[in-house]
């Protein structure tokens, strides 16, 4: 007879964390709201979301960065987190999500049961209002929020944020750990955890996100760029991506697909684009490109007057004025004079010699003038 997918209730879950102490593994699971990440991650509110799975026994710890907590989104970063962990326990506890437990029961939903099924994991759900009992990833949150999210430069890519959260979450390996042996590190513990191999396919979970087109017919997706048709240039799409597939397809707001792509490399900054949307999208640009025949090679074709008022507008330079000079005053005064007038008497003529002894070959020089000596 089929049952329907439960989570562990009160008395399982005291009696798992029971059989952790006795050595059966268990990975705790947590969201933690990171606010205001950087606006060119292009999520769609001012939250990020970071999924934190820790290891229980050695407090080993993963997180994925992800722009939503919906059922998708959850999957997805799992699917990531339990790689970066290497393995996959016995049991997987979480609190009381909506994409996890049903509202007011204690089954899982579809869709979550259909993924702890594939990975053959029991699912435990803690009650309500006892987070506590996965006391490991609730300090691992803290960690996360106060020293990891706070310092992070605003420059960073999303793959480049992610790629510094893994490298922060490996150098926490380190610290100390105390356990019935003695002082050891979290490292050591690790070393001994009942880790047991991934499935081999990836479970089939498609993450929906929007997007909205650039002018050029791009859109943005894990670090690269894909082509769109040019209609839809400047509107929103849906990207579409399967997990383990090698391909994303591009929707409108409709839901039908315009576009499929080969999936580059996440964060190399690469441009994927159709044949078909560059035809499309040169012969868009030709039929709104001026009329008139094309330049000849290396035709020297200097600024234009309009060109120099755009420059000169854009780089804030002010026209200097000219300057006009105007003899229409002098001409007025000049006018009807033909003759110069007598020169300006000035008086008698007083000079002063200063440590000169005049000479009596300048008799003519003297005659009329007052002469000092020193």
């Amino acid at each position: 007879m089929l049952t329907k997918p439960t989570a562990l209730n009160w008395s399982e879950s005291n009696s798992a964390s029971l059989h952790q102490t006795q050595g059966v593994s268990e990975t705790q699971f947590d969201w933690v709201e990171l606010p205001d990440p950087p606006a060119h991650w292009g999520f769609p509110t001012k939250r990020a979301y970071a999924l934190v799975g820790s290891l229980a026994h050695s407090g080993v710890w993963r997180a994925v960065l992800s722009p939503s907590m919906d059922l998708p989104h959850l999957l997805a970063a799992m699917t990531t987190l339990l790689a970066l962990l290497g393995g996959v326990t016995r049991v997987w506890r979480f609190d009381r999500m909506t994409t996890v437990i049903k509202a007011g029961t204690d089954d899982l939903t579809p869709m979550f049961a259909a993924f702890a099924k594939h990975h053959a994991v029991s699912a435990v759900a803690c009650r309500p209002r006892s987070g506590n009992r996965k006391g490991v990833v609730e300090k691992n949150n803290h960690t996360v929020a106060g020293r990891w999210w706070r310092t992070l430069p605003d420059e960073l890519t999303l793959e480049q944020a992610q790629a510094s959260f893994e490298a922060f979450a490996i150098s926490q390996d380190g610290r100390r750990r105390e356990s019935t042996a003695g002082t050891t590190t979290a490292k050591a513990m690790f070393a001994v955890e009942r880790l047991r191999p991934l499935p081999p396919v990836v479970f089939p979970v498609i993450v929906t996100e929007e997007r909205t087109a650039t002018r050029q017919a791009l859109i943005d997706w894990r670090g690269n760029r894909y082509s769109v048709p040019p209609e839809l240039a400047a509107t929103r799409v849906i990207v579409q991506q399967r997990l383990g597939a090698s391909t994303i397809d591009i929707a409108t707001a409709s839901g039908a697909v315009v576009a499929r792509h080969r999936l580059a490399e996440p964060g190399l900054g690469v441009t994927v684009r159709d044949t078909g949307h560059v035809t499309a999208l040169d012969a868009v640009a030709m039929a709104s490109a001026p009329p008139g025949r094309p330049h000849r090679r290396k035709e020297r074709i200097p600024p234009g007057s309009a060109a120099q008022r755009a420059a000169a507008a854009l780089t804030g330079a002010a026209e200097q004025p000219s300057t006009v000079i105007s003899l229409a005053a002098y001409e007025q005064a000049a006018k009807n004079r033909n003759t110069l007038g007598p020169p300006p008497s000035f008086g008698p003529v007083a000079v002063r010699v200063v440590g000169f002894r005049l000479m009596g070959a300048l008799p003519s020089v003297v005659d009329g003038c007052e002469v000092a000596e020193r």
